[in-house]
């Protein structure tokens, strides 16, 4: 989720309840956003290359320019790199509620009493994620104060060109990201076979909001690391489960294989 950025931070008081619809009998019931004051804070990334004038006019091979076009590459991959490393620290990590964005103890109140909600299977195999990202608020947010942006330092008359004789190449961008709602996820160290995903499923489709309402998550997105591509590709793409039988987890979710979740 995209969130622009207007100052150093921004503060995400409205996450927590959100009311559901009820049937109008009488005067209109209003329903307060819970106050949590979480905070994302922008942070300031560059990259910043210098290039000797001398190997810039004697590239005839051409190196130089596609080095300098890689940046743009960077630049591009950087958000991956923030969103899916904080899904990663997720078992770690903190969200709205105070607990852990991926735990067994996200605290839920139904019928006046508080109640532990799990989106998380324990596990010692490597880390796999489930979520929905159909709804407004997901389950991580970018934010995005100024652009990335491409500078280049490379006129003969400016001074560090003149005193180095050297040409500087950088790339400059202030975002930052952090988690939205945890209802929306669910984190798994647990074996990735048809039982678990099931049950990750399932869970998620029960999550209930503060009061008991169905949230009505719905999971389209498998996110693992390199190592579980093979088997994620057999379990969501096959029609036909070893051993015989329709698969019926096939097109469940869009699979996304990313490295910056591996271990």
């Amino acid at each position: 989720m995209t969130i622009p950025s207007a100052s150093r931070d921004e503060t995400y008081g409205w996450l927590g309840m959100f009311p559901q619809l009820r049937e109008w009998i009488g005067q209109r019931q209003v329903n307060s956003l819970k106050a949590h004051g979480f905070t994302i804070t922008n942070r300031k990334f560059e990259s910043t290359v210098s290039v000797k004038r001398d190997d810039v006019s004697d590239d005839r091979l051409g190196v130089f320019k596609p080095f300098v076009s890689e940046m743009g590459v960077s630049a591009k991959r950087h958000p991956d790199e923030l969103i899916f490393g904080l899904l990663k620290a997720g078992f770690d990590t903190p969200c709205f509620d105070g607990t852990s964005f991926f735990s067994g103890n996200h605290p839920v109140e139904i019928d006046g009493k508080r109640q532990a909600t799990s989106n998380f299977q324990a596990g010692t195999d490597p880390a796999w994620f489930l979520l929905d990202t159909s709804r407004a608020v997901r389950p991580i947010i970018f934010q995005k104060r100024e652009d990335y942006e491409f500078q280049s330092l490379d006129d003969s008359n400016s001074p560090h060109v003149f005193l180095n004789d050297e040409y500087l190449y950088g790339v400059r961008a202030r975002v930052n990201a952090g988690f939205g709602l945890w209802q929306p996820g669910f984190g798994a160290k647990a074996p990735l076979n048809e039982e678990n995903y099931a049950a990750a499923r399932a869970a998620m489709m029960g999550f209930k909001s503060d009061g008991g309402r169905l949230l009505g998550v719905s999971p389209s997105v498998l996110i693992v690391p390199p190592q579980l591509e093979s088997a994620r590709l057999h379990l969501l793409n096959t029609e036909i489960k070893d051993g015989g039988g329709s698969n019926p987890w096939k097109g469940t979710a869009e699979l996304i294989v990313t490295p910056y979740v591996a271990a």
